[in-house]
Formats: C-alpha cells, sequence, structure tokens
C-alpha cells in the first residue's frame, strides 16, 4: 500500500471523514505504514508506547486477557478502526487490550502528540473522539457484563450470595473506570498554574460536589496585555459533564484569540455546540478579558453576574441583563457588559454552587453573603481569598452534602 492508496482509504474513515484531503494526505505521508500478517500483533495489553493505530485494510480481533486462562475475544474490527486511542486518557499510556490480525492487514501509525494536535486544530474531530472514547468504553464494559453474567447463571442454585456480590462487584468496577476517565478529562482541562500579570493577583478554586464534578475555569493569554477568563458550568456532572466541557473549552480556546469581543466569541461556540451537540445537554459561561488599565469585557451566557468591588469594598454595579446557556438554540440572547476594576478593587468569578449553597432551613449563602465576607478577607492573597470562601460555604451549610460543584475565580488589582 503507497502513500496515495493510505489518503483515500483514510478519507472513509468516519473520524476523519471532515478533514481536508491536504491534511490527510499529510497524515499518510509523514506516518509510517506497518504491514501484519495473519497472527502478528498490531498492541499488546499492558505495554506502553506512544502510538495510535488505524486500520486501513483488513481484518482484526481485539483480546483481552491474551495467552491467559481468562482470555477472551471483546471483538473482530474491520477497515476504519482506531486503535490505541483510548491510553490517551491513562496516565501510563498504556493499552487496555491485545489486537491481533486475522488477515493480511495495513494499519498507519500516528503519535500521540500528533493525534493531539489533530484534536486541537479540529474542534468537530475532538467532539467525535469523546464520542469514540464513551462508545469504546461502554462495548468494553457490556462485554464483561455479559461475560459475567453467563458465569453467574451456572451458578445460580448453589451460590446465589456470591452472584449479587459480583454483581455489586461489577457495578462499582464500572463506576470506578467512568469515574477514572471522567477524572483524568477534567484535570486535564483546568490550568496547571496560575496566570503571573504585574499589578495583579490572580487564583481558581473548583471543588466537585462528586468525584467528577461539571464546573470548570481556564485562562486564556491572548497577547502580552490582554488575558481572558472563563467560567463554565455543564449541565450535568460524571463523563457526559465531562465531554462537554472538553468539547466547550477546545471551542472557546479557538474563538477566543480570533474574535474581537467576548460576545463574538461566544455566538461562535455556542454556534458549534448546538450542531454538534445531540445530548440535549448544555454549558453556563462567563468569558471576559483583562487588559493592564484594569477593564474588564465580559459575556454571560446563562451564568451568574461576576461581582466587582471598589478599593472600598463597595459594589460596582453592573447591570441585570439575562443570558442564555450556551447548546440549546441557534439564535441566543447574552449579556455583553464592561466594567473596570478599579486599583485596590477586586473581581470575583463564581458559579451557581457558591450563591445557591444553602444552610439546613434552605436559605441560600446568595450575593449578599458573598458581599460581607468580601471585605474582611480582601487583604489576604487572592488564593487565600479562595480558600476562605470555600471553608465560609461549607461552614454555612453545615453537614450537609455538597449539593453542586464549587469554582471561584479572584482577581485582585493591587493599589
Amino acid at each position: 500500500m503507497n502513500h496515495t492508496e493510505a489518503a483515500n482509504r483514510l478519507a472513509q474513515v468516519p473520524l476523519f471523514v471532515e478533514l481536508p484531503r491536504q491534511e490527510l494526505e499529510h497524515l499518510a505521508a509523514a506516518h509510517q505504514l506497518c504491514e501484519f500478517n495473519p497472527g502478528m500483533l498490531l498492541m499488546r495489553e499492558g505495554e506502553s508506547d506512544d502510538r495510535l493505530l488505524i486500520l486501513l485494510e483488513g481484518e482484526v480481533e481485539v483480546i483481552k486477557a491474551l495467552g491467559t486462562p481468562d482470555e477472551r475475544l471483546l471483538g473482530t474490527k474491520h477497515e476504519g478502526t482506531l486503535f490505541g486511542e483510548m491510553s490517551l486518557f491513562n496516565p501510563q499510556g498504556k493499552h487496555s487490550a491485545s489486537v491481533q490480525a486475522v488477515t493480511n492487514a495495513w494499519a498507519l501509525q500516528i503519535t500521540h502528540q500528533e493525534f493531539e494536535r489533530l484534536l486541537k486544530s479540529y474542534p468537530t474531530l475532538s467532539y467525535e473522539m469523546m464520542r469514540l472514547a464513551s462508545r469504546r468504553l461502554e462495548e468494553s464494559e457490556n462485554t464483561t457484563i455479559l461475560d459475567l453474567r453467563e458465569k453467574n447463571r451456572q451458578l445460580t442454585l448453589a451460590y446465589q450470595e456470591l452472584k449479587a456480590a459480583q454483581e455489586q462487584i461489577i457495578i462499582k468496577e464500572k463506576l470506578e473506570k467512568e469515574l477514572a476517565i471522567a477524572r483524568q478529562i477534567q484535570q486535564g482541562i483546568l490550568p496547571k498554574l496560575l496566570p503571573k500579570r504585574e499589578g495583579y493577583d490572580i487564583a481558581a478554586l473548583t471543588i466537585p460536589a462528586r468525584a467528577v464534578g461539571g464546573d470548570y475555569y481556564d485562562f486564556i493569554p491572548l497577547d502580552d496585555q490582554q488575558m481572558g477568563f472563563v467560567v463554565g458550568d455543564a449541565c450535568d456532572k460524571g463523563i457526559p459533564a465531562a465531554l462537554l466541557i472538553s468539547l466547550t473549552n477546545s471551542l472557546v480556546h479557538v474563538e477566543a484569540p480570533r474574535n474581537p469581543t467576548p460576545e463574538a466569541a461566544l455566538r461562535l461556540v455556542n454556534h458549534h455546540l448546538v450542531e454538534m451537540n445531540g445530548s440535549g445537554m448544555f454549558v453556563t459561561l462567563l468569558y471576559g478579558v483583562l487588559d493592564p488599565s484594569g477593564q474588564f469585557d465580559y459575556c454571560r451566557a446563562g451564568h451568574p453576574h461576576p461581582l466587582i468591588l471598589d478599593a472600598n469594598h463597595v459594589p460596582i454595579e453592573t447591570g441585570t441583563g439575562a443570558g442564555m446557556p450556551l447548546g440549546i438554540l441557534e439564535e441566543i440572547r447574552l449579556d455583553a457588559r464592561s466594567v473596570r476594576i478599579p486599583p485596590g478593587g477586586m473581581a470575583v468569578l463564581y458559579s451557581d454552587g457558591l450563591s445557591e449553597a444553602a444552610d439546613p432551613d434552605g436559605n441560600e449563602f446568595g450575593l449578599g453573603g458573598l458581599i460581607q465576607a468580601l471585605p474582611g478577607i480582601s487583604h489576604l492573597p487572592a488564593v487565600e481569598v479562595c480558600a476562605d470562601l470555600w471553608k465560609r460555604v461549607q461552614s454555612y451549610c453545615g453537614d450537609q452534602p455538597q449539593p453542586d460543584d464549587f469554582t471561584v475565580v479572584v482577581i485582585k488589582r493591587e493599589d
């Protein structure tokens, strides 16, 4: 198989049908074409390497626990299948199953780094990849459950109690695997470092209500002068929310640098989400741009208003306009505002997990609780302000379980 034939085969792979022809030809020419004879392993379970394989021709089997008493066939795959993509979500990059050729087979080998470049360059590919990863996980878990159910059926009369215990273990393992993947997705989105801007002290904190939450925050350096701030909240939790947030984050990173205003960027993000999001889920978002003078231009899509305080801890009026969440309707109403953070002042961006946190009687912490708390802690570094607000919300709620994700971003301007 030559590179032209490989590019033609790539064009028929569902995951890559939207890629430009030039990109397909680059992938085929720049990466190794591998031929496998029947019985040869394309990849082995538990091994780590920096590659993915795209099957262009032939038939292969996906096998779990190859060469052990627990060996089982997970399925037979044909042209157009991607292998090794789940190792992107594994910190050690380990393959979750072995792949063995049944017939003569050709595969294109690309690196994780190259595939991550594609995900960043083509938001649609990123969304389809998340759907593929979710579908692969579901297929694997369904196969495992079917196998265990058959074993339990044979032991029903003698081992009723054991069967019940095994079912609980299966459910627990499945949830743990789902949560582990969702955690990896979410942790990969959150910034590793806080931004440094002369004259400003910036910090952020997010505390999920469950093992994986639907909140996130991000910082987007736009140039030497401007910094973008994002706070978002998906309508669900777990893997669905993590996938939606991952997609939204990718879209914001694409649209923010090339649009003149936060409102223009969010309208395009919403357009993409409406086209790609068939789940009925949505996300609220606040995206703002800060310059050295303290000018903060922001746009709200169904997200709580930011709180801006002057040097005397007095709230600055930001308006009361409404805004609609992203991902529901093409024609969307957004709330675009401009405000200046004065010297000695502060901006607090947050999710409703802060404002709607309630005491045992159902009274919300609210914007009033936030305004009341800040004067006594505004002298602290921004990172300590975030931590103190979380402690106050915990104390306010008492012993009740945390009902929603908590996220806060604090921007302090020096005198």
